[in-house]
């Protein structure tokens, strides 16, 4: 075996490369599973993810790894992003070290057994139907916590969120969402009387084909930017973007007597699928050439989504597309009317389909709630109750049933806990984002009423894309705006969107 930093370096990126490997595999059949895969295959599938988890598992933590991270660590690596890769090396393998093999394979068991059921227990509007399996999940999620908490030297739920945004802190989000919760408590009764005052807005009358939304959904992320060789669109029960940056997969689901929640979703899920294609090729395939956490993820699909397409230059350019696909009233694809249609305030039981000032309520709910569960403090079979006296506490309003309740997301399911900060922190870095990107781009809204994309994309691929993870969230904030996040940026673009 060849030795020294640079040989041992080396090896470890040709690991890396087969891990990420393996990772996509699996994430293709994780999109199948969602989207293609008839309900009988759900045990076989659950059978090929868990082998696939144990295999990526074991060459992470095979003994030679050990060996040549001290080797190549021993090195002074003088290339920036070959420095960041072997420090996120070092780090996935102290996170992969800490959790036992049949651990591993046991989590993805249990979370595909339990999200398939969840499937039907949503339809159901039945929690005691899924609840033993979720009391599963949520027994190995501590299990796998309590493993890592003492390697990371952090908490067990903050062990769980830097699985999906390191460097972010229970203790960190804990205090922005209070701040947030002390704002929406004045905010939001301010935001819906101006509403009251203005009336409520026409809706277009369906029906919306089905062929017609898909055909327009297509046309729109192909305008954004997403190239139709390099992505796929299709339907799932919720919305998601999947797949792999050389082979996206997003997906949607229709209603033909709304079109919005398709479309939409789409230009999110997009927005998703425009940074994985941006990531920085070079570094495919290795831990630098990931995306920054899902945070930032976020913060991409909403800059995307709310920032540009509900913007008011936007939707003038969108109002005569919606016009000539669609047909009906022309008032109600007017740019003034979508304005208000698609920036409505309502205090709603669903989070994907609350709008952007009461969706952080949503996620401060969650974010109590899965620290409860971690913690013990929360039993599974009392998830409902406290779910419905968290909502009314934050918006006034309890669901009527699971489905509106605890049942509507997918993530405690299928096993992501520590997951929902990310969507709130991400609203936030995409209102700071977006304010440097028009200082940069003085014509930013010239573009957009064309419903270009062009400027804003090639801004985000030079300050976010192609930065990959060589940045943490907070410093990739900080080189792409001037400041780490600032959440009263956020708090700046409410009050102008919707109380002035």
């Amino acid at each position: 075996m060849n030795t020294g930093p640079v040989a041992a370096y080396a090896r470890l990126v040709a690991r890396a490369t087969r891990i990420a490997t393996i990772g996509e595999a699996a994430a293709m059949l994780g999109w199948d599973a969602a989207a293609m895969m008839p309900a009988g295959g759900g045990a076989a599938r659950g059978d090929q993810m868990a082998v696939l988890a144990g295999l990526a598992h074991g060459l992470a933590t095979e003994a030679q790894v050990a060996d040549d991270l001290a080797e190549a660590e021993a090195a002074a690596l003088t290339d920036s992003w070959a420095a960041a890769n072997l420090r996120l090396m070092r780090h996935a393998h102290t996170r992969a070290t800490a959790i036992p093999p049949d651990l591993v394979e046991a989590q993805a068991r249990a979370n595909s057994a339990c999200e398939k059921i969840w499937r039907e227990a949503r339809k159901a509007s039945d929690f005691a139907m899924v609840r033993p399996h979720l009391a599963e999940v949520i027994r190995l999620v501590r299990e796998q916590a309590a493993a890592l908490s003492p390697r990371l030297g952090l908490s067990p739920l903050d062990a769980l969120m830097d699985g999906y945004q390191r460097g972010i802190t229970a203790a960190d989000v804990a205090p922005v969402f209070a701040a947030y919760e002390t704002f929406l408590a004045d905010a939001l009764p301010r935001a819906e009387d101006i509403q009251a005052r203005r009336g409520t807005p026409l809706r277009p009358t369906g029906p919306f084909p089905e062929a017609k939304q898909e055909a327009l959904c297509r046309r729109l992320s192909a305008r954004a930017g997403l190239e139709p060789e390099h992505a796929r669109l299709d339907r799932s029960t919720h919305p998601f973007c999947g797949g792999i940056p050389a082979d996206v997969r997003i997906t949607t689901r229709y209603d033909e007597a709304d079109f919005a929640q398709s479309l939409l979703g789409v230009m999110h899920e997009t927005g998703h699928a425009l940074y994985e294609r941006g990531l920085p090729a070079a570094h495919a395939r290795q831990p630098v050439g990931e995306a920054a956490g899902m945070a930032a993820h976020e913060s991409q699909s909403l800059i995307i989504e709310m920032q540009a397409c509900r913007s008011d230059p936007y939707l003038s350019w969108l109002g005569p597309q919606l016009l000539e696909t669609f047909g009906g009233d022309p008032a109600a694809y007017a740019p003034e009317n979508l304005a208000r249609l698609w920036r409505r305030i309502a205090r709603g039981y669903i989070r994907v389909d609350a709008d952007e000032m009461t969706y952080p309520a949503h996620v401060i709910l969650r974010f109590r709630l899965e620290g409860a569960l971690v913690s013990g403090d929360l039993a599974v079979a009392d998830l409902p109750g406290a779910w419905n006296d968290g909502l009314h506490a934050l918006l006034g309003i309890t669901p009527p049933d699971d489905a509106r309740g605890c049942l509507q997301d997918i993530h405690w399911y299928d096993g992501a806990v520590g997951y929902f900060p990310s969507y709130t922190l991400g609203a936030m870095a995409a209102a700071q984002l977006m304010n440097a990107a028009r200082r940069a781009i003085p014509t930013m809204d010239t573009a957009l009423a064309q419903g270009d994309l062009a400027p804003l994309l090639g801004w985000l691929r030079t300050h976010v894309h192609a930065k990959g993870s060589l940045l943490g969230f907070n410093d990739l904030l900080a080189a792409a705006t001037g400041k780490p996040l600032d959440p009263a940026d956020f708090q700046a673009h409410l009050t102008a969107r919707y109380l002035s």
